[in-house]
């Protein structure tokens, strides 16, 4: 996974072939529901999390891999960012293109461990059209509980215990960006009501995840961000930010509307790229890393 190279007219092709159009501005035209651009009714067989590891490899083709796994919220308050991104995917490509020509994306689809048929999806790690392919996909269960939290710490959980990244051999690592409108879980439970981390990966496990412990096996391994998305009053936007902040400074927690989105993903990427610093990975890819 992860050959080929993203191209305007591949996208404009497939886009054509949903019945679909482009602008000169390189977004999807018209205004879209989120269930006109997300027709999935279940998790697709090949999103599936259940006993696999995604790998970023590098080749000669893309030498210096670049890995981000961009996580949406798929539950009920969240779909009309998930169109923003998909709308807008040909210009986020486009615009990484120009100075980033090895990154490759995971797409997650994140719900609520707790009570969610299908709260973990994820892609391969894709460099070309795939990745729209792949995000079309998504299932969208529109589902959550009244927890005030979703199970974002998903995305940091199967980055670090179900993906090979070569990048760690270059002593660079990942990114995560997950994307939502709630705080943050503290912890990801075994069981749920409907799945649970166990039935959700296959893994065995013998508690449940703690965030904090969570945290730092996976910053070992990725650069972690989370896109606060701001699309209405919300009672507790406070208590959102507060619980980020344990653990994320305010270059790697950043608050959004619908219309700055993509600018933001581009904008951490291609800050990411530049860095020419390099990253103290100190827990190699297929480390085990803590045992719960």
């Amino acid at each position: 996974m992860g050959c080929g190279s993203w191209t305007r007219d591949s996208y404009v092709s497939y886009s054509t072939t949903k019945g679909m159009s482009v602008s000169t501005d390189g977004m999807i035209s018209g205004s879209y529901s989120n269930q006109d651009m997300f027709k999935a009714r279940n998790i697709d067989s090949a999103l599936d999390p259940k006993n696999v590891i995604r790998e970023c490899c590098d080749t000669e083709e893309h030498p210096n891999t670049i890995p981000v796994i961009l996580a949406l919220d798929v539950t009920g308050s969240m779909g009309q960012a998930a169109v923003e991104v998909a709308k807008k995917l040909n210009v986020i490509m486009t615009k990484l293109y120009e100075k980033v020509t090895d990154v490759e994306f995971l797409i997650m689809g994140i719900g609520d461990l707790a009570c969610d048929s299908c709260p973990i999806q994820a892609s391969q790690f894709e460099s070309d059209i795939r990745i729209a392919e792949q995000l079309d996909k998504i299932y969208f269960e529109f589902g959550g509980g009244g927890n005030s939290y979703e199970s974002y710490t998903a995305a940091w959980y199967f980055g670090s215990r179900h993906t090979k990244l070569d990048c760690l051999n270059r002593g660079r690592k990942g990114i995560i960006i997950t994307m939502g409108d709630e705080q943050l879980n503290p912890y990801l439970p075994l069981k749920g009501y409907r799945s649970g981390l166990i039935e959700a990966t296959g893994d065995n496990l013998q508690a449940d995840v703690e965030t904090k412990d969570l945290y730092n096996e996976a910053s070992q391994k990725f650069n972690i961000y989370h896109l606060d998305v701001n699309h209405g009053h919300r009672w507790d936007e406070e208590e959102i930010e507060k619980s980020y902040k344990k653990y994320l400074d305010d270059t790697h927690f950043r608050r959004v509307t619908m219309d700055s989105i993509t600018n933001e993903i581009v904008d951490i990427i291609v800050s990411e790229a530049e860095n020419n610093v390099t990253d103290a990975v100190t827990t190699p890819s297929n480390s085990e890393g803590i045992t719960w």
